[in-house]
Protein backbone atom coordinates (compact mmCIF):
# COMPACT_ATOMS: atom_id res chain seq x y z
CA UNK A 1 0.00 0.00 0.00
CA UNK A 2 1.35 3.48 -0.86
CA UNK A 3 1.57 5.99 2.09
CA UNK A 4 3.78 8.66 0.71
CA UNK A 5 2.46 12.10 -0.48
CA UNK A 6 5.17 11.90 -2.98
CA UNK A 7 4.23 8.82 -4.92
CA UNK A 8 1.88 8.64 -7.86
CA UNK A 9 -1.91 7.70 -7.59
CA UNK A 10 -5.09 8.80 -6.91
CA UNK A 11 -6.09 10.50 -4.25
CA UNK A 12 -10.07 10.88 -2.46
CA UNK A 13 -11.60 13.92 -1.09
CA UNK A 14 -14.23 14.75 0.95
CA UNK A 15 -15.57 18.31 1.75
CA UNK A 16 -17.61 17.71 4.73
CA UNK A 17 -21.08 19.46 5.52
CA UNK A 18 -24.02 18.50 7.70
CA UNK A 19 -26.59 18.20 4.96
CA UNK A 20 -24.19 17.39 1.78
CA UNK A 21 -20.28 15.86 1.45
CA UNK A 22 -18.78 16.70 -1.75
CA UNK A 23 -16.43 14.29 -2.94
CA UNK A 24 -13.80 14.68 -5.47
CA UNK A 25 -11.12 12.29 -7.10
CA UNK A 26 -7.47 13.70 -8.27
CA UNK A 27 -4.07 12.57 -9.29
CA UNK A 28 -0.42 13.33 -7.85
CA UNK A 29 1.09 13.48 -11.64
CA UNK A 30 -1.70 16.33 -12.58
CA UNK A 31 -2.26 17.93 -9.44
CA UNK A 32 -5.82 18.03 -10.58
CA UNK A 33 -9.20 16.99 -9.15
CA UNK A 34 -12.85 16.42 -10.31
CA UNK A 35 -16.16 15.85 -9.01
CA UNK A 36 -17.50 12.54 -8.60
CA UNK A 37 -20.52 12.13 -6.06
CA UNK A 38 -22.15 14.48 -3.45
CA UNK A 39 -23.30 12.31 -0.74
CA UNK A 40 -26.80 13.19 1.22
CA UNK A 41 -26.03 13.43 5.20
CA UNK A 42 -27.81 13.63 8.28
CA UNK A 43 -25.83 15.74 10.82
CA UNK A 44 -22.65 15.03 9.16
CA UNK A 45 -23.47 11.21 8.74
CA UNK A 46 -23.33 9.52 4.96
CA UNK A 47 -24.56 6.32 4.32
CA UNK A 48 -21.20 5.19 5.39
CA UNK A 49 -21.34 1.94 2.79
CA UNK A 50 -21.48 4.49 0.12
CA UNK A 51 -17.96 5.85 1.50
CA UNK A 52 -16.73 2.57 1.46
CA UNK A 53 -17.66 1.54 -1.52
CA UNK A 54 -16.14 5.08 -3.27
CA UNK A 55 -12.95 3.99 -1.54
CA UNK A 56 -12.62 0.41 -2.71
CA UNK A 57 -14.02 1.92 -6.71
CA UNK A 58 -10.82 5.07 -6.33
CA UNK A 59 -8.32 2.78 -4.60
CA UNK A 60 -6.87 6.18 -3.09
CA UNK A 61 -3.65 6.11 -1.23
CA UNK A 62 -5.02 8.84 0.78
CA UNK A 63 -8.04 10.34 1.72
CA UNK A 64 -7.82 14.25 2.08
CA UNK A 65 -11.06 15.27 4.30
CA UNK A 66 -11.31 19.37 4.24
CA UNK A 67 -10.83 21.34 7.81
CA UNK A 68 -13.57 24.31 7.96
CA UNK A 69 -11.51 26.49 10.11
CA UNK A 70 -12.31 29.81 10.75
CA UNK A 71 -10.56 32.76 9.30
CA UNK A 72 -8.04 33.12 11.90
CA UNK A 73 -7.28 29.64 12.01
CA UNK A 74 -8.96 28.47 14.84
CA UNK A 75 -11.31 25.39 15.50
CA UNK A 76 -14.98 25.98 14.38
CA UNK A 77 -17.85 23.81 15.25
CA UNK A 78 -17.45 22.38 11.68
CA UNK A 79 -14.31 21.90 12.42
CA UNK A 80 -14.49 19.82 15.23
CA UNK A 81 -17.56 17.72 13.15
CA UNK A 82 -14.92 17.15 10.55
CA UNK A 83 -12.46 16.03 12.67
CA UNK A 84 -14.97 13.33 14.09
CA UNK A 85 -15.67 12.69 10.59
CA UNK A 86 -11.92 11.76 9.39
CA UNK A 87 -11.45 9.40 12.53
CA UNK A 88 -14.42 7.32 11.26
CA UNK A 89 -12.77 7.40 7.59
CA UNK A 90 -9.70 6.26 9.01
CA UNK A 91 -11.59 3.85 10.85
CA UNK A 92 -13.12 2.20 8.31
CA UNK A 93 -10.21 2.18 5.44
CA UNK A 94 -6.66 1.30 4.96
CA UNK A 95 -5.28 4.75 3.31
CA UNK A 96 -3.78 7.12 5.30
CA UNK A 97 -6.34 9.95 6.30
CA UNK A 98 -5.61 13.45 6.00
CA UNK A 99 -7.13 16.93 7.27
CA UNK A 100 -6.94 20.07 5.30
CA UNK A 101 -7.47 23.85 5.58
CA UNK A 102 -10.40 24.45 3.61
CA UNK A 103 -11.35 28.46 4.28
CA UNK A 104 -13.30 30.02 1.77
CA UNK A 105 -13.60 27.05 -0.57
CA UNK A 106 -17.15 26.88 -0.42
CA UNK A 107 -17.13 30.61 -1.27
CA UNK A 108 -14.87 30.19 -4.10
CA UNK A 109 -17.06 27.65 -5.47
CA UNK A 110 -19.98 29.38 -5.60
CA UNK A 111 -18.60 31.96 -7.90
CA UNK A 112 -17.04 29.39 -10.05
CA UNK A 113 -19.76 26.50 -10.25
CA UNK A 114 -21.40 27.71 -13.11
CA UNK A 115 -17.88 27.73 -15.32
CA UNK A 116 -17.00 24.26 -13.46
CA UNK A 117 -20.30 22.72 -14.10
CA UNK A 118 -20.52 23.83 -18.20
CA UNK A 119 -16.63 21.50 -18.57
CA UNK A 120 -18.05 19.29 -16.19
CA UNK A 121 -15.39 19.58 -13.56
CA UNK A 122 -18.51 18.95 -11.33
CA UNK A 123 -22.21 18.64 -10.79
CA UNK A 124 -22.18 20.30 -7.50
CA UNK A 125 -21.31 22.98 -5.84
CA UNK A 126 -20.10 20.29 -2.82
CA UNK A 127 -17.93 18.49 -4.96
CA UNK A 128 -16.13 21.59 -6.61
CA UNK A 129 -14.87 22.21 -3.23
CA UNK A 130 -14.07 19.29 -3.00
CA UNK A 131 -11.89 20.02 -5.99
CA UNK A 132 -10.43 23.17 -4.78
CA UNK A 133 -9.68 21.54 -1.43
CA UNK A 134 -7.87 18.43 -3.04
CA UNK A 135 -5.90 20.22 -5.23
CA UNK A 136 -4.72 22.24 -2.30
CA UNK A 137 -3.17 19.93 -0.77
CA UNK A 138 -1.82 18.21 -3.78
CA UNK A 139 0.08 22.11 -4.45
CA UNK A 140 1.69 21.66 -1.03
CA UNK A 141 3.25 18.24 -1.73
CA UNK A 142 6.27 17.76 -3.34
CA UNK A 143 6.37 16.71 -6.54
CA UNK A 144 7.44 12.61 -6.87
CA UNK A 145 10.58 11.35 -6.94
CA UNK A 146 11.88 15.19 -5.61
Amino acid sequence: MKTSPTEEGCIICFAFGLKHIGVAVGQTLTRTARGVVTLAARQGKPKWPVVDKLIAQYEPFVVVVGLPLNMDGRDSDMATRARAFSVQVAQRTKPRVVLHDERLTSVTAKAEFKDAKAVGRASTEHELAACFILESWLNEQPRPGT
